[in-house]
């Protein structure tokens, strides 16, 4: 496979530095850099380099209108990027590497080298670094701890950056960034109205997690896609698993015993986002029944859940949880795009 990197940008784009897609020469891949305007192309340099083993950029700049129209295709962003290719094999796992601490939630950046004057820093080496370990490829000793400690410098900030570095005589473009982990989500009950909240949440690439007292709903979040499914009663949520796992939590059983039960699990807990489906009375009575637990809450609980989008179906309804989840976890306000 080829591992695309966008490594800079101007303007607008679909896709912003840091983004990565994988290929095959067969033209299959996962991800999009561009919405579909670039992927086509991309693929034939990406043939290009499985077949020499070199890495290389790419550019494509859609400010020239006129040549946009004159070529028919007709692309969607007026911006410039820069893509790297790096042809990954049996040798060469930097994207295995990462997958596997992502897998584990283990926060963890990269430096990758793009281009370099040294003769023994080949563009495409990369460094990978949590907070106490790291990995590299193709990186000589030598510069292994300078690309170290400028990976590790972004899981502070996270996003990614690009730079200049100096060893010496010698220099390397680097681009450093943090990988994004999937935002982990909690459902707390297993109704047939769960079973769309799963499967958007897994279109999203989210880990999704589902919890149900009754045996007979569990089975069914399996079929959705979920990619746990527990059998456990309400009162003892926190013997079945760990709250602090999860970035946001949806409590929809229909049940308010059960509801209470889960939200009173979760006060303590560190997630981010408390999903309280129904009207708003009853989201009033199930704090007001946490009693002075209830200021542990505060600004993380929402309810009724969900953007206001018109959503009428249990569909629309997920959408509109999952898009609230999104924005909060992103610290963003709802609002219409604009520009």
């Amino acid at each position: 496979m080829v591992l695309a990197t966008v490594t800079a940008t101007v303007g607008s784009t679909y896709s912003k530095r840091g983004a990565q897609m994988l290929m095959t020469g067969s033209a299959q891949y996962c991800g999009l850099l561009s919405g579909g305007c670039l992927e086509g192309d991309l693929v034939e340099h990406a043939r290009s380099v499985l077949a020499n083993g070199m890495p290389r950029t790419v550019h494509y700049d859609m400010r020239n209108r006129d040549a946009d129209e004159l070529w028919g295709l007709g692309l969607g962003c007026d911006g410039a990027i820069d893509i790297f290719l790096q042809a990954l094999d049996r040798n060469y796992e930097p994207f295995a590497c990462i997958a596997r601490r992502v897998a584990a939630r283990e926060p963890c950046a990269y430096a990758l080298v793009i281009e370099s004057t040294a003769l023994d820093l080949p563009a495409g080496a990369i460094a990978i670094a949590t907070a106490d370990q790291s990995d590299a490829f193709s990186v000589p000793e030598r510069y292994l701890g300078a690309l170290v400690q400028a990976g590790r410098s972004r899981l502070a900030t996270g996003g990614a950056t690009r730079a200049r570095m100096a060893f010496g005589d010698a220099a390397a473009e680097v681009l450093c960034a943090a990988t994004p982990m999937p935002v982990r989500l909690l459902v707390l009950g297993a109704g047939p109205d769960a079973v769309p909240m799963v499967r958007i949440a897994r279109e999203l690439g989210w880990y999704v997690a589902v919890g149900d007292h009754r045996r007979g709903y569990i089975e069914r979040m399996i079929g959705a896609g979920a990619d746990q499914a527990l059998e456990v009663m309400p009162g003892k949520l926190q013997d079945a698993l760990n709250p602090d796992a999860f970035d946001a939590a949806v409590i929809m059983s229909h049940h308010l015993q059960s509801d209470r039960a889960y939200l009173r699990a979760l006060v303590g807990s560190g997630v981010s986002y408390i999903g309280l489906l129904g009207p708003r009375a009853r989201h009033e009575r199930l704090l007001a029944d946490l009693g002075e637990d209830a200021a542990a809450t505060q600004g993380r609980v929402y309810g009724p859940v969900g953007l206001d989008i018109g959503a009428d179906t249990p569909q629309g309804i997920a959408l509109a949880i999952a898009a609230e989840i999104l924005a909060v976890l992103k610290g963003r306000e709802p609002r219409h795009l604009s520009g």
